[in-house]
C-alpha cells in the first residue's frame, strides 16, 4: 500500500515513519517539501504521490501565535485537510487525520467521548475543529492530547531543561489532561489502519493528571535515571498566574474506550510511557 505521511519532521510524523509496518510503501513529507498553506503546491504533490492512504500528522501547533495568525493556522489545519480529503475521495483512498483535545471547552468533568460536542476556546482549537469537518465517514479521525517524544520540542524536554537550570519552578495545577507518548500513538495509529478502523476515535495514554503532577513525575523519573542532578522544588500555580494569549481547556481528558475495544489490548498508564520516553532520551545523550 502506498502511504503518504505529512509532518515528517514533527514528533508524531517521525514516530509514524519509524513504526511503519513492512509492506507499506511510505513517503514522508515535511513543510520543507510542501507548504500545506499553498493549496496549489499541495494538490500537485498529492497528484504526484498518488497515495492510497494519507496519515496527516502535520499541523499548525503554535497555540498562542495562532491567536494573531488564525488565517495561516486555518490554511494548514483546515483548508489543507479538505484538499487531502477531496484527493482521497477522487481516488478511493483514505485519510487518517490527527486532531486535538483543544476542540473541547474543558467544561466537562468526565472524559470526552468521540461524539461529544465541540466548543473550542482558541484559534488553534477552532481551526482544528474546522479541519475535522472535512473528513468522510470512511476516513479515520484520531484525537489526542499532550503529545511528547524523545528529541522533540515538548513539555517533557522543556521541564528537563528548566530542572537543570533552576532550583524552583511553578507549574499550572488546574488544567487536567492526559499525556501521550508519540511512539505509542504512532503504533496505535498503524494498528487502527491495519484493522480498517474508521470514524472518530481517541487515543492518549491511560489515566489523567495535571501539568503540575506531570512535572513532578518527570522530575522523579529523570532524577532516577541521572538526567537531572537534583529534584527541584515544584510549586503548583493557577492558570491565572501564568497568562497566555490562548485559552486552554481546564479539563480535556479523552475517552479512549472505542480505540481500546478495536485494539483488544489493555491501556498503558501514562507514567509507564513517560519512563520509556525518558529512558530513550537518556540513551540518546550518553
Amino acid at each position: 500500500m502506498r502511504v503518504l505521511i505529512t509532518g515528517a519532521t514533527g514528533q508524531l510524523g517521525g514516530a509514524l515513519l519509524a513504526a511503519a509496518p513492512a509492506g507499506c510503501d511510505v513517503t514522508a513529507i515535511s513543510s520543507v517539501d510542501v507548504d500545506l498553506a499553498d493549496s496549489a503546491m499541495l494538490r500537485a504533490r498529492l497528484a504526484v504521490e498518488a497515495p492510497a492512504l494519507i496519515i496527516n500528522a502535520a499541523a499548525y501547533t503554535a497555540v498562542d501565535k495562532a491567536e494573531n495568525d488564525e488565517q495561516e493556522a486555518y490554511d494548514v489545519n483546515a483548508k489543507a485537510v479538505g484538499i487531502m480529503a477531496h484527493a482521497m475521495a477522487e481516488t478511493g483512498g483514505k485519510l487518517v487525520h490527527v486532531s486535538t483535545d483543544f476542540v473541547f471547552d474543558g467544561e466537562a468533568n468526565t472524559p470526552y467521548l468521540p461524539d461529544a460536542k465541540r466548543d473550542p476556546l482558541s484559534a488553534y482549537g477552532r481551526t482544528k475543529a474546522a479541519g475535522e469537518n472535512h473528513l468522510r465517514p470512511e476516513d479515520l479521525l484520531i484525537r489526542t492530547s499532550w503529545v511528547y517524544e524523545a528529541g522533540g520540542s515538548n513539555f517533557v524536554r522543556t521541564m528537563l531543561r528548566l530542572m537543570r537550570e533552576r532550583e524552583e519552578l511553578g507549574v499550572v495545577a488546574d488544567q487536567i489532561g492526559a499525556p501521550t507518548w508519540a511512539t505509542r500513538l504512532a503504533q496505535v495509529i498503524w494498528q487502527l489502519v491495519d484493522r480498517k478502523a474508521a470514524g472518530i476515535h481517541h487515543y492518549c495514554d491511560d489515566g489523567q493528571t495535571s501539568w503540575y503532577e506531570f512535572a513532578v513525575a518527570i522530575a522523579e523519573e529523570a532524577h532516577a535515571l541521572g538526567m537531572i542532578p537534583r529534584i527541584p522544588k515544584i510549586k503548583p500555580i493557577a492558570t491565572t498566574d501564568y497568562s497566555t494569549p490562548a485559552a486552554r481547556p481546564s479539563f480535556s481528558v479523552l475517552d479512549c474506550s472505542s480505540t481500546h475495544a478495536i485494539l483488544g489490548e489493555p491501556p498503558v498508564p501514562w507514567r509507564d510511557n513517560l519512563k520509556a520516553m525518558l529512558a530513550s532520551e537518556a540513551a540518546s545523550i550518553q
